[in-house]
C-alpha cells in the first residue's frame, strides 16, 4: 500500500526540514511525500533544496490558500491513502505510518484517525494541548466532536468521490470536508488508539486574532450539515478547555500522557464496543 504525504509551506524555513526528516524517518518506506510551497521569500526553498531528490513531488508557485495548496498536493498524489503533515508538524513515532497501514490492512476502512498533540514551538518535549479521539458515533458531531484533522488518514478515492477541499472557506475547510466524510453513511472509519502527530502551537487557525473568523467559517459548516448551529460550536469551544488543563496537570510530559490517556482509554472503549455488539444482536438500540 502506498501512502501519499501532503505537506503544504509558505514561510517556514525553521521548520520544514524537521517535518521531511520525521517522513524520511518513518520505518514503513512505501511513502511518497508531496511538497506544495506557496512562493515562500524567507528561505523556505533554500531549506527544501537538500531534500529535493527524496521527495516525490515538489512545487514552488503562489496559490490561492492553504485549501488551494492541499488539492494541488491531491490531484498529484498516487497512493492509495493520503495524509496530511504541515510544515510546522511530527509524526509521533518512527513506526506511525506502519500502525497505520496495519489499521489499513486489517479492517478494510476508508478512513484511520488518531490522537494528536500540540506542542511548543521551540520545545517539542513539551506537551501544551492534547486533542483526543474515540470510537466514532454520529451523534457526537452534534456536540463538536471530529478527530483532529492531521490524524486522519483517508483512501484517496474519498476525494474523487466526494470533492476536494473548499476554498470558499479560507480556515475551516478540513471542518467541512470531515464532517463530508463522517455524515456519508457510506464511508467507513476506524479509530486507531495512538498518538500519531505533534503539532507546533502556532498555526494559521490556532493564533487568536483568526478565531472569530473561523468560528464564523465553522458556524455556516455546521448549518450546513444540519446539526445544532450555535450549540454545535459552543460545543466545539468548551471541548478545547481540558485538551489545555490535562497537559499541565501531568506537568506536559509526553510519556505520562501516552500511559495514562492509551491503556485505559483502550480497555474503556473495547468493552463499550462489546456492549454495542450485544445490544445490536439484541435488536437494542444504542
Amino acid at each position: 500500500m502506498k501512502i501519499s504525504i501532503i505537506t503544504i509551506v509558505y514561510n517556514n524555513h525553521l521548520h520544514i526540514a524537521d517535518c521531511i526528516r520525521s517522513v524520511l524517518a518513518q520505518s514503513y518506506h512505501n511513502i511518497e511525500h508531496i511538497v506544495i510551497d506557496g512562493g515562500s521569500t524567507d528561505g523556505t526553498q533554500a531549506a527544501i533544496a537538500p531534500f529535493i531528490g527524496q521527495l516525490a513531488y515538489y512545487e514552488s508557485a503562489k496559490d490561492r490558500g492553504l485549501y488551494d495548496a492541499l488539492n494541488k498536493g491531491i490531484l498529484k498524489a498516487t497512493g492509495e491513502v493520503v495524509g496530511i503533515l504541515h510544515s510546522d508538524d511530527l509524526y509521533y513515532e518512527p513506526d506511525t505510518i506502519e500502525r497505520i497501514v496495519k489499521t489499513y490492512h486489517k479492517t478494510k476502512t476508508d478512513i484511520v484517525y488518531a490522537h494528536g498533540l500540540y506542542v511548543e514551538r521551540k520545545d517539542i518535549s513539551k506537551v501544551r494541548r492534547i486533542y483526543p479521539s474515540k470510537p466514532f458515533r454520529p451523534r457526537y458531531l452534534k456536540f463538536g466532536w471530529v478527530p483532529l484533522h492531521t490524524t486522519i488518514y483517508v483512501r484517496r478515492s474519498l476525494f474523487e468521490k466526494y470533492g476536494m477541499y473548499d476554498t470558499q472557506y479560507s480556515i475551516a475547510s478540513d471542518y467541512d470536508m470531515t464532517l463530508r466524510w463522517l455524515t456519508n453513511k457510506n464511508v467507513r472509519s476506524v479509530y486507531l488508539n495512538r498518538f500519531v502527530v505533534r503539532m507546533r502551537l502556532g498555526g494559521k487557525s490556532t493564533t487568536a486574532r483568526l478565531q472569530k473568523k473561523k468560528s464564523l467559517e465553522d458556524l455556516d459548516i455546521i448549518k450546513h450539515y444540519h446539526l445544532y448551529g450555535p450549540y454545535t460550536l459552543g460545543f466545539k469551544i468548551v471541548r478545547k478547555i481540558p485538551q489545555y488543563i490535562i497537559p499541565r496537570i501531568l506537568n506536559n510530559n509526553a510519556l505520562i500522557l501516552n500511559i495514562l490517556m492509551l491503556k485505559p482509554r483502550g480497555v474503556m472503549f473495547e468493552l463499550q464496543e462489546k456492549v454495542r455488539r450485544v445490544r445490536a444482536r439484541a435488536g437494542l438500540s444504542w
